[in-house]
This record gives C-alpha cells, structure tokens and sequence, in this order.
C-alpha cells in the first residue's frame, strides 16, 4: 500500500513527468536531422548541471544510506560519460569543417 500512497501523494509530480515526456519527444522529433547531432552535443555538455547536482546530493546524504550513495555515484559517473561524450562529438564535427 506504501507504493500506492506515494503515487498517490505525489501525482501532480507524476503528471508533470508524463507530459514533459510527451512534449519532448515531439519537441526532439521536430527537429530537422541536420541540427540533431550539434543540438544533442550541446545539450550533453550542458549536463555538467546534473555532476554537480549528484554531488551536491550525495553531500547531504547519510553515510549509512548505501542505496543513496550508488545512486549518486552512478549519477555522477554517466553524467561525466554524457559531458565527455558531447566534447566529443562536437570536436568530432568541428574537424569535419577544417581544411585539409
């Protein structure tokens, strides 16, 4: 029942989630494929907020809260993946545009 009230407790959030689903996968699927990859490189890098946000987190959790803390840790190792990846592709792109 504790899994039932939490959803119950918490809809408008749960509602909020959904639709922000739907409007970016219309958003995202209206883009044109020749601005994807620049967009979704710059999008990646921008992800530097979400490192910082898991740090911040896993400052202010117990010591003893395990889950917590391979939460965070996860959160910050695929963040730095997802910011490395991002550099990467846009180099990548920018040394398609030098000159030979």
């Amino acid at each position: 029942m504790e899994f039932l009230d939490f959803f119950v407790q918490n809809r408008e959030m749960i509602y909020f989630i959904i639709l922000s689903v739907f409007v970016g996968v219309e958003v995202i699927g209206g883009v044109p494929t020749v601005l994807h990859t620049p967009l979704m490189s710059g999008a990646n890098a921008i992800h530097g907020v979400v490192i910082v946000g898991a740090i911040i987190v896993m400052l202010d959790t117990d010591p003893g809260n395990i889950f917590g803390l391979i939460l965070g840790f996860l959160a910050v190792i695929l963040g730095t993946l997802n910011v490395v990846g991002g550099f990467v592709v846009t180099d990548r792109m920018l040394d398609m545009f030098k000159k030979k």
